[in-house]
């Protein structure tokens, strides 16, 4: 496909997007009534139908069509196995997320971080919790930008350069952040989402088409050497593999704030349910689409230099008619810059909320917005910064960012269920998995052959509870914080 087209393509995309950015502004985010809960998280006034779309967006990005359908190319069935790993995972959203619910309406939480800062009596916590949550999720945003570079470059034949990918992504996710914040990122990406939906699944149903049907298809994978259609299958997935990329991928609706901010955004109680069940349907359908990809990819396009490469050469192949290919070359753009401008705006909110506001003494929403707009840029920068390394496999790549997120999970958990945590514990869960996964990660240790996807959780558990057992509990707001995420209202 040529580079004009393509660019065209996208001309007339963030036309209509910076059009329903620009219209979902209101009086909490241009500038009349300023504040952060406007801001960040929409004066939490969402319904469910587009709360649904949005968590979709945010949650699917460049990781699936782009690092789900190259692992599904290396690594065969087990791809699909580890994806729905994840999508039982999103079941705790449904015993966590009417607490997160009611405790941000209830004390004004605008950050998980800030939440658990509150539960534990400790600014530590908050401000450990928010800087943690940095190093992790810098690099995932990135991958999503470079999920953009190979995108566009593989689309175009090298006509468009990754950097001048990585760059363009950088640019439009923070216009969608500086036009309204939340609101404008949850209206673009209910816009994205349903877009990427229709396309994608067009684009699955010719693939099959073209390898003669869904049985044509499976036996066809079935003579592929190497066997993709069992487990370990290519030989990628090992039990010991596939355990340390699950673990924390099983979490992730808990350990990612930028997924886990969004349950203090919508109406009510009944909008969030809605938006669980909405995203549910979607992600299911969504997986099946990603693995047909890549299985299709394959089938058709054996021998690629790159995994991540699968889904942009299936694009530009004459398989997909050049109209649908960039129609859903824009879905997968789309649906990464949503992820991106998400933990953009997250990560904001807690450096401005958990550690600025702490640090500098000020508490007024107007200094900590103006603080979370600059600090935007420079997170931006540092991703961009990250993108230009071109690690490989997006979609590992993605994991190893939960695997240091998950130090949270501990806390959180004994946030809302046990009485006995306290901040020390919390601070030696976080800090001390935190040191613990970099190590592992930096020296290559596999303590007994097990990655740190399966060591974070067992240490940072350890750490939590043995702390918290030596330390003093702070009895009196816990109590109260937990019957507070236990009341009926609406």
């Amino acid at each position: 496909m040529s580079a004009t087209a393509i660019w065209i393509g996208v001309a007339v995309y963030l036309l209509i997007a910076v059009t329903v950015a620009w219209l979902s502004r209101d009086e909490s985010t241009n500038g009349r009534g300023v504040s952060m809960s406007g801001y960040f998280l929409g004066a939490r006034r969402f319904g469910g139908f587009v709360s649904a779309l949005s968590y979709s967006a945010t949650t699917y990005s460049a990781f699936m069509m782009l690092g789900l359908a190259g692992l599904t190319y290396t690594a065969g069935v087990g791809a699909f196995g580890f994806e729905i790993v994840y999508f039982v995972g999103v079941s705790l959203v449904a015993v966590f997320g009417p607490r997160f619910w009611r405790v941000g309406r209830a004390y004004d939480f605008i950050t998980p971080s800030e939440m658990l800062g509150h539960r534990y009596e400790s600014r530590a916590v908050a401000a450990s919790t928010a800087l943690t949550n940095c190093l992790f999720l810098i690099p995932y945003a990135a991958v999503q930008l470079a999920g953009v570079g190979y995108l566009l470059a593989g689309m175009s034949n090298g006509a468009i350069s990754f950097t001048t990918g990585t760059v363009f992504a950088t640019v439009v996710a923070l216009v969608f952040s500086y036009i309204a914040g939340m609101r404008s990122v949850m209206w673009t990406d209910a816009l994205q989402a349903a877009f990427m939906l229709v396309s994608a699944t067009a684009v699955a149903w010719l693939v099959v088409h073209h390898l003669g049907g869904p049985a044509a298809m499976f036996d066809q994978l079935a003579a592929v050497q190497g066997n993709v259609l069992t487990v370990p299958g290519p030989g990628f997935f090992s039990f010991a593999t596939f355990l340390g990329l699950t673990l924390p991928w099983f979490f992730f609706s808990l350990s990612n704030p930028q997924v886990s901010q969004r349950l203090f955004m919508p109406k009510s109680l009944s909008a969030l349910r809605r938006m669980l069940i909405g995203f549910l349907c979607f992600g299911l359908v969504y997986t099946l689409v990603s693995v047909t990809w890549g299985f299709g990819a394959l089938l058709t396009l054996p021998g690629l230099p790159k995994a991540d490469l699968a889904t942009p050469s299936l694009l530009a192949s004459d398989i997909i008619p050049p109209l649908l290919a960039e129609v859903v070359m824009i879905g997968i753009l789309a649906a990464a810059i949503s992820t991106i401008d998400s933990i953009m705006l997250t990560l904001s909110s807690m450096l401005s909320r958990d550690v600025y506001a702490h640090a500098a003494g000020h508490r007024d929403d107007v200094r900590q917005l103006r603080f979370g707009k600059w600090v935007l840029a420079v997170i931006a920068v540092l991703a961009l910064m990250f993108a230009e390394l071109q690690l490989n496999l997006i979609a590992v790549l993605s994991v190893a960012a939960s695997t240091g997120l998950a130090v949270v999970v501990p806390a959180i958990i004994g946030a809302f269920f046990w009485r006995r945590g306290t901040a020390a514990g919390a601070l030696a869960s976080i800090l001390g998995g935190s040191a613990v996964v970099l190590t592992m990660f930096a020296t290559g240790m596999r303590p007994l052959g097990l990655s740190a996807g399966v060591w974070v959780l067992p240490v940072s558990i350890v750490l939590f509870v043995v702390v918290s057992l030596c330390t003093r509990a702070p009895r009196a707001v816990a109590d109260e914080f937990m019957a507070r995420a236990c009341q009926n209202k609406q």
